[in-house]
């Protein structure tokens, strides 16, 4: 048997395959035979999770349980992350737009980086209790210090406002990127915020591998993707007025700001640094599951 896998090929293929074994046949007829098979044409289905942590389940209670006695005590919950990094310029993207007949709008035909523009780093925080959002649109680099300068430009712009009478901020994250479990840069930056605001701040990690139940991809995060679908992101201005109005019927409303700042790469946090945070690990996972209290001044 040959080793030509013929589920690769076309049905016009397949028909000329059959017609040099002598079945006069056409590729309108193989499709009807196909069809007739059950067969038809599909793409992937993303279903396969690989290898579950024994304890998603729980913390995903755990998770749950804390959220619930903090919404119930009026004090604020927010879902963190960092959306897909945009190329900024004349670029192609994803979607359709409503455009006069025959009057597309007009994009490179290659995606190679704008060297002055670069690309747009979208940092989000959602507000689970209110259903409002921040965004800040950075242009340097994702880092923990980026992260938690995104959470400090909510806090003092939104939240504070929000929670008057707050004394305690839960934050959902994932279990890497800019807000990994492990980085030693988020904790020391999460002291200083607490430090800051007088907040003990509480932090939930999703386990591996789940970071697509976090609230903030399907609340907020997918409504920006739709907002801006089919259009070309010129500039960062034009990114941060599309992120900003973005609504939906429920009432959710984003602020966006850009960040000029740089975040270098490479910042080491030693030993004495980590040991100088006030952090404490809850019995259940506590490389998961922490919180960081103000030190005193």
């Amino acid at each position: 048997m040959s080793a030509l896998r013929w589920t690769c090929k076309s049905t016009r293929r397949l028909a000329a395959e059959l017609v040099d074994k002598g079945h006069a046949v056409t590729a309108r007829t193989v499709a009807r035979l196909l069809e007739a098979m059950d067969y038809t044409l599909q793409t992937t289905q993303k279903t396969r999770e690989g290898m579950a942590h024994p304890d998603r389940n729980a913390q995903f209670e755990h998770i749950n349980t804390t959220s619930q006695d903090f919404l119930e005590r009026g004090q604020p919950v927010i879902s963190v992350d960092t959306k897909k990094k945009e190329l900024v310029g004349e670029f192609k993207n994803a979607g359709q737009e409503w455009q006069p007949q025959g009057c597309p709008q007009q994009v490179n035909v290659h995606d190679f980086p704008d060297k002055e523009l670069g690309k747009a780093i979208p940092y989000g925080v959602y507000d689970l209790a209110e259903n409002v959002g921040w965004v800040s649109v950075g242009g340097d680099h994702d880092t923990a210090a980026f992260a938690v300068q995104t959470i400090r430009n909510w806090w003092f712009q939104m939240g504070q406002s929000l929670y008057p009478d707050a004394t305690q901020l839960l934050i959902h994250a994932d279990g890497g990127g800019s807000n990994a479990s492990r980085s030693r840069l988020w904790k020391v930056a999460l002291q200083d915020l607490a430090d800051e605001t007088g907040l003990r701040i509480w932090v939930c990690h999703f386990p591996p591998g789940t970071s697509k139940w976090n609230k903030i991809e399907h609340r907020m995060f997918c409504h920006i993707t739709k907002n801006w679908r089919g259009r070309p992101l010129v500039s960062q201005e034009v990114i941060v007025n599309l992120i900003a109005n973005t609504t939906t019927q429920k009432g959710l409303r984003i602020q966006a700001q850009r960040d000029t700042n740089t975040y270098p790469l490479g910042i080491t946090v030693t030993d004495e640094e980590l040991a100088a945070v006030q952090l404490e690990k809850e019995a259940f996972h506590g490389e998961w599951n922490y919180k960081i209290l103000p030190r005193l001044r």
